[in-house]
């Protein structure tokens, strides 16, 4: 008896501390969503958590943690309460090669504790960087069923356990594929697709390759390309099948995600093998755009696996992005185009809606970066200045609607201070990183 009434004493106390507390114990753990890889949850860059702030506070929003982190571009990924951070540390300075500097260091993968930035467990390897802007990895950590992968700059591909760091598997896809790296490094973000790890290596038929995302084990490859490219591969739907879709230096192709097998491919030619954007699906369209006014529409079959060219480097219209992942709003594309002007292009027209230099400056600058992210009805923007934007993005225009500076730029390019990092938005924080520090931020309401 005394037993039975214990049991109710503690399921009314429960059930008071949940009535009490409201939301703030409970639903937080609840509603809070991860950001576990490059462009989120869904790779679509939408940040769907909710109870976010419409508008900054004056001094700015709170700064809950700084952790000390070194070079890289590479941004954060977030998941089961940890944060992953991929770094390079510098080493002694080597001669030169052709045009490129070698530099020796160390690259550095950090899991930290997601509620206060203190270093869970770290893994470092030596790595002799040949690439152009050496100053750290590209590519976003990936968290999938308790593992996580990591992609370095010189093709150091890693599974590591999320719990303790221990390597699973890993490869050196330069060495293993006969390949080298591409002049501004390995930057084309792997993708999980059920059992597979499909990741752009490059080499003779091995443009693309799908690993077994538990054993390391090479599943197929295909496709041959002059240069690897930077672009991260995308899975659409289209033609009654489901597509890889892939953009590199030669052409925009699509293979079958399970056997590698080509579906299409429409010639492209990329400047000096830029390619850095990721395909954009508009509807029955795919665009896709580089450095050198170059850029690319195919529209794809509804019945079939296949795609036809719409339209190839229109110079004055649409958009060539470098930096920025353009994003989809229905018809309508929003991205940054190689001389910094933020514009809205009109899709499957190319014409360019509107142009501005802001959210940066009054004129554009030379491939101006602010990172994009969609928020219910309205648009969160981190400025390659260090800044978070709240905007308003629509066909007519960009307004923004509040400002805040939240960490400096550590970088250096085309003479002026940068931080070139896509931000995680997770647990209604945005965690952000620069050379010297990898930050969280609280956004929401209170």
């Amino acid at each position: 008896m005394c037993g039975k009434i214990f049991l109710r004493f503690i399921s009314l106390y429960l059930i008071l501390l949940l009535v009490n507390t409201g939301p703030t114990l409970f639903e937080n753990q609840l509603l809070a969503d991860d950001w576990p890889q490059w462009m989120g949850p869904q790779r679509d860059n939408v940040w769907r958590e909710d109870r976010i702030l419409k508008k900054f506070p004056n001094g700015g929003p709170e700064v809950v943690w700084r952790s000390p982190v070194a070079g890289g571009y590479a941004g954060p990924s977030v998941a089961d309460g940890r944060v992953f951070v991929t770094d390079y540390v510098k080493g002694d300075q080597g001669g030169a090669s052709s045009e490129i500097k070698r530099v020796t260091g160390i690259e550095r993968v950090l899991c930290l504790d997601q509620a206060n930035g203190q270093l869970i467990w770290k893994h470092e390897y030596p790595v002799r960087y040949t690439m152009s802007y050496p100053a750290g990895p590209r590519c976003t950590s990936i968290v999938d069923g308790g593992l996580v992968y990591t992609l370095g700059g010189e093709g150091n591909l890693f599974c590591f356990r999320v719990k303790d760091g221990e390597i699973v598997w890993s490869k050196d896809l330069v060495k293993e594929y006969g390949t080298k790296t591409a002049i501004w490094g390995y930057a084309s973000h792997p993708l999980v697709d059920g059992d597979k790890l499909i990741c752009i290596v490059g080499g003779e038929g091995s443009h693309v390759v799908a690993f077994n995302k538990h054993t390391g084990e090479e599943i197929w490859r295909a496709l041959t390309s002059s240069e690897q490219g930077y672009c991260p591969p995308t899975i659409i739907e289209a033609g009654g099948v489901r597509q890889l879709v892939l953009l590199y230096p030669d052409a925009m192709s699509a293979v079958d995600p399970e056997t590698g097998e080509l579906y299409w491919s429409v010639d492209y030619e990329a400047s000096y093998g830029s390619i850095i954007m990721t395909p954009a699906k508009v509807g029955d369209y795919l665009f896709g755009g580089g450095f050198s006014n170059k850029n690319i529409l195919v529209k794809l079959s509804k019945d079939r696996p296949t795609a036809e060219l719409v339209w190839r480097d229109l110079p004055k219209q649409a958009m060539s992005p470098v930096n920025v992942q353009p994003m989809i709003d229905g018809s309508v594309l929003y991205g940054f185009h190689q001389d910094g002007s933020f514009m809205a292009i009109d899709i499957p027209s190319g014409k360019r809606l509107w142009t501005t230099g802001e959210p940066l400056s009054e004129r554009p600058v030379r491939c101006g970066t602010a990172f994009i992210v969609r928020h219910e009805d309205r648009y969160f923007l981190f400025t390659e200045q260090g800044e978070l934007i709240i905007a308003n993005l629509s066909p007519q225009g960009f307004q923004p609607l509040s400002r805040a500076k939240v960490i400096e730029p550590t970088n250096v390019a085309y003479g002026r201070d940068v931080v070139w990092s896509a931000p995680a938005w997770a647990g209604r924080c945005v965690f952000i990183r620069n050379d010297r520090e990898c930050i969280c931020v609280k956004l929401s309401e209170e």
